[in-house]
Order: structure tokens, then sequence, then C-alpha cells
């Protein structure tokens, strides 16, 4: 599978941004069910405030990610979108540059240097996500000593996002790109995913191993209760079962929310996985040329 840039990436990002929460993807907020004192209309905004410093010509990956969080922070007053932003910023990067999109993904993260980490890590600190907590290596309350890929890389075994970064976005090529074409339209290519689309990507990663926000804020343990409870709906998902039709889905939205269960990660891989379906032109010609 290979995937060719197309122009239109900023309106992908608000695209992929909107239909986040247009969807009910359980334990986040949505259109249908807001909830962790936040609603829809708060991350649109921090998406459209995001937007500006993502797409800011010539830019590093380190300056788009302290611009757009400091955008999103000084529009929502929390942070609504730090995983999203850490996320599409070198996906941001690479479609600016052209090209076949995972080759230059690769090319743009092996280029990230100390100061794009020294800018990451302030965006980071000052964003302030729930559970950080702290590390003897490369911790963001202190400036970094290397590379905001190495950084991510020392990261990658506790943090999904960093996974991203040190697999050259792995997860998005081999989950979640599949999990979408088999939820695709053949009668209307280009046509925005449907919302068993979006909910069956949002199960391919919840689904399938713990969400690393909720491992942070409430254990392994907890995060892994989630995934075993995601998984038959994920099994129901991959049939092309309408999961909105069953009552129990949205009364399983409401119990993470009770439990005070936000798991954000695989959201923002959501996020990350309809910006690049809807920036580039997925075309099916066999392995990409820069797939590991």
């Amino acid at each position: 599978m290979s995937v060719v840039p197309t122009p239109s990436a900023r309106a992908a990002f608000l695209g992929a941004c909107a239909l986040d929460v247009a969807v009910r993807k359980p334990g986040n907020v949505s259109a249908v069910s807001p909830g962790h004192g936040m609603d829809a209309g708060l991350f649109l905004a921090s998406a459209r405030a995001a937007e500006a410093g993502l797409f800011v010509a010539g830019a590093s990956v380190g300056e788009r990610i302290e611009a757009a969080v400091a955008a999103s922070l000084a529009v929502a007053g929390c942070n609504t979108n730090l995983g999203i932003v850490l996320l599409c910023a070198p996906l941001a990067l690479a479609f600016e540059r052209g090209g076949p999109a995972r080759r230059v993904l690769q090319a743009v993260l092996g280029e990230l240097a100390l100061s794009d980490a020294t800018a990451a890590f302030r965006a980071i600190a000052a964003a302030r996500p729930g559970g950080l907590g702290r590390t003897d290596i490369e911790d963001v309350s202190a400036p970094p000593t290397v590379s905001l890929l190495e950084a991510m890389t020392l990261a990658a075994g506790r943090d999904r996002i960093a996974r991203q970064y040190a697999s050259g976005y792995a997860d998005l090529w081999e989950i979640g790109l599949p999990a979408l074409a088999a939820h695709a339209t053949p009668t209307a290519p280009g046509r925005a995913p449907s919302a068993r689309a979006v909910q069956a990507l949002y199960l391919a990663f919840l689904g399938r191993w713990p969400d690393s926000h909720l491992v942070r804020k409430f254990g392994t343990a907890a995060a892994q209760r989630v995934t075993d409870e995601a998984g038959p709906w994920l099994a129901r998902a991959e049939q092309g079962e309408d999961l909105e039709r069953d009552p129990a889905f949205a009364a399983w939205d409401t119990s993470l929310k009770a439990r005070g269960l936000n798991p954000g990660t695989s959201a923002d891989l959501v996020v990350a996985t309809l910006f690049l379906a809807g920036a580039s032109s997925v075309v099916k010609s066999g392995p990409d040329p820069a797939s590991p």
C-alpha cells in the first residue's frame, strides 16, 4: 500500500478533528455525549486554534507542536489535543514536502533535532497531560539532552504516541488505515468515513492494547479492563455491525465516563489516521517502498 499526498492537508486535519467528535467513541467526548467536564465544541475550537501552528510553512516539527499547543491552551484553557498535535505535526511537515507519505515521514522523523525536543518538552509541560508522572531519563520537566526522535524512542515502551515516532507510525499504516479501508464505501471514493468506520477504527486501537493514557492515570490493570471490555465490540465492528443500534454501546460510553475513564490515546490515533487518510490518496499497489 502506497500513500500519495494531496494538497488538502489543512482541510484534512480539520475534517479529522470534526469527525472525531461527531461520532460516539465510548469514554471520549462526542457531540452526542459530553463528558469529563468538556463538550465537542471545546475540541472543535481547539482544532481550529491548533491548525495555524501546525501548518506554518517551513516550520520545524518542534515549532509546530509548541505553536499549536499554545494556541489550543489559549482557547480551551486546558489540554484538549496535545496527543493529536504531537502525532499530526510530523505528518503536516511530510505533507508540506510532498511525495510518498510514508517515505517522507521517515525522513522527517530522522531529521528531528534537539531543538525539536526542547520545543516539544515545553509544550508538553505547558499542557500538563493527566497522569504524566516523572521519569529518570529525559523527563519533560527538565531541558532535553537528545533529539525528539531519541526522546520518543526512550518513551516508546510506555507511551503509544511516542511509539509512533519510534516505529515510523507503524500503527497507523498497519492497524489504522486497514481498519478504515475495511469499512470504506467502494461506490463513493473520496467520501468521508462513515460513523461505523470511525467506531471500527477506534476499537481497532482500544480493543488491541491498553490505552497508554489510561495506563498513566489509572494503571495497567484498569487500562487492560477497558481493553477487555472493548474486545467484543471490536469483533462486532469487524463484522460490520452498526453498534449505535445497540443501546448497550451507549451504556458502555456512559459507564466509562462515570468511572472517569477516557481512552485518550486511542482517540488521538483515530484523528491521526483520519488525517493521514484524508490528506492522502491511498492506493493498493503492493508494499510501500518505505515499509520496514
